[in-house]
């Protein structure tokens, strides 16, 4: 198996495995689900609903591969998306940091691009 085809498979595992643990608990009034677009290499996990205080939507994970790398474009997860990533043995020089500009990523412990 090539590396982008294993890194496609890993990322949707992981994201499915975050929103099955959210999900455990599920509040009535907001989904939460993932999206894979592997046309396109974009991974997302997102909510979405309504509440007594108004419309709940957003992002909290979002993740591209590209250039075979994987780059988190979003995480709002406790822990870091890239903590899995690491405990699935993929190597630091193979995860990017994107939410970070790019100047800031050389102070990161991975890759800058």
């Amino acid at each position: 198996m090539d590396r982008v085809t294993k890194y496609r498979t890993l990322v949707k595992d992981t994201l499915q495995r975050h929103a099955d643990l959210i999900n455990r608990y599920p509040r009535p009034e907001i989904e939460t689900d993932v999206a894979f677009d592997e046309q396109r290499d974009n991974y997302f996990l997102f909510k979405v609903g309504w509440t007594d205080r108004g419309r709940v939507r957003g992002i909290i994970i979002h993740i591209r591969l590209r250039y075979n790398k994987i780059y988190i474009e979003e995480d709002w997860t406790e822990d870091g998306i890239a903590t899995d990533l690491l405990q699935a043995r993929v190597p630091r020089e193979d995860i990017v940091l994107a939410f970070h500009p790019p100047e800031m990523r050389q102070h990161t412990e991975f890759a800058v691009a």
